[in-house]
């Protein structure tokens, strides 16, 4: 259903270097967010059913993709939240890790939650059309 993680990065970063709107690029980052999401839900059906090759290929690609919204960050317009983005894209990704080695449900929904959150900030820029985007970061929730 969704491309490859390192094919929507790189559309990501074709979008950048052919000057799309803003709008574009939020519709490539929530893409890569809704596939995180998806992938957890497949991981969480493939535990429960003790599918350990399912289990570890579907957490690996929502690692991929937080690593690729993690390379779209852009530090230099980002600044201080780009920064607070890549320590969050990277706690999400060693909880995945040890979700799939300690089979462990419950890190599971806690990536699923803090990615939901993202998300749904993404989503609001989305219909604000905020060029935040264009920095490449990502807005929080107060």
């Amino acid at each position: 259903m969704y491309a490859h993680p390192h094919n929507a990065l790189g559309q990501y970063r074709n979008t950048n270097a052919w000057g799309a709107t803003s709008g574009d690029r939020i519709q490539l980052i929530l893409h890569m967010m809704d596939g995180v999401l998806d992938r957890i839900a497949l991981a969480r059906g493939h535990m429960r059913r003790k599918e350990v090759s399912a289990k570890g290929e579907a957490i690996g690609r929502a690692i991929r993709l937080i690593d690729g919204l993690r390379a779209a960050l852009d530090k230099q317009q980002g600044g201080g939240l780009a920064d607070d983005l890549e320590q969050l894209y990277d706690y999400m990704a060693r909880r995945l890790a040890e979700a799939n080695l300690r089979n462990d449900e419950k890190s599971l929904d806690e990536v699923a939650r803090l990615m939901d959150e993202l998300r749904d900030g993404w989503g609001q820029l989305a219909l604000a059309g905020d060029p935040v985007a264009a920095a490449g970061t990502t807005p929080l929730r107060a």
